[in-house]
């Protein structure tokens, strides 16, 4: 076993060593205004098997600068999949979508469903994790030490800790399950076409129904030989070609 962990890392230290020098030379290209060459140094990590919100992010900001509607909007989704609650990201996200034709108004939700949505986003599955992860750790030391505590008052103050640090690991587990949950039964993809075309049945013979554009966010409800049936977020449906799209 450990012969294979050793063999392991001997073929990928070149490699990651490799993605952070070509993500080194990226980042200068960037700073001295070559975008052109900063995005092909990230695409290039990109294809070497490396991801990361902070890689997606640059990506992201260098298609900006190049005015690359669809490819920078894309990038900063995929940053904002790995880190939800980078602001930065979120920031950039809406300067990018600002430069979309689409102006798509978001159907609102109830008070509720809103109110826990917001609460979910605020971290990744990941982050959520390793919060019922910790909580579980600190109430397992506060129990023990609940247990062999001798006086009454430390006993009711690590118990309530205890206790506190149980619910928040709880409530954490069940975020993170409803967040994996809610990303594997939704798809979302950007429109890459300058235009595309949405008709009510997945043919050309279909009548269209409205017209997107480069850049937009859709969510994938079904998908039918070369067309997919998309919704927007302000619920309007229908059909479009595949390839115009490129999937999150």
């Amino acid at each position: 076993m450990k012969r294979i962990l050793f063999l392991l890392l001997l073929i990928c230290a070149p490699l990651m060593g490799q993605n952070k020098a070509l993500f080194e030379k990226a980042n200068t290209a960037y700073n001295a205004g070559n975008y052109p060459e900063a995005v092909s140094r990230y695409t290039e990590v990109l294809k070497n098997g490396e991801e990361s919100a902070e890689l997606y992010f640059n990506l992201g900001n260098a298609h900006y600068k190049l005015n690359h509607i669809a490819e920078s909007v894309y990038n900063y989704e995929k940053a904002l999949l790995l880190d939800p609650a980078d602001q930065t990201i979120k920031n950039n996200l809406e300067f990018a979508c600002n430069m979309v034709l689409d102006d798509i108004k978001v159907v609102p939700k109830s008070g509720l469903s809103n109110f826990i949505t917001t609460a979910i986003s605020v971290f990744s599955f990941n982050g959520w994790a390793w919060i019922a992860i910790s909580g579980a750790a600190i109430f397992s030391i506060l129990f023990l030490l609940y247990y062999f505590s001798i006086a009454s008052k430390w006993k009711r103050v690590f118990f309530t800790v205890a206790i506190t640090a149980v619910v928040i690991s709880f409530i954490s587990l069940i975020f993170a399950f409803y967040m994996k949950n809610d990303t594997q039964d939704r798809e979302f993809a950007i429109v890459f076409a300058e235009e595309v075309p949405v008709r009510n049945e997945p043919n050309l013979r279909g009548n269209e129904l409205f017209m997107l554009h480069e850049g937009t966010k859709v969510q994938i409800l079904n998908t039918f030989q070369d067309w997919v049936q998309l919704e927007l977020a302000n619920g309007s449906t229908g059909w479009a070609d595949k390839t115009s799209l490129k999937f999150l």
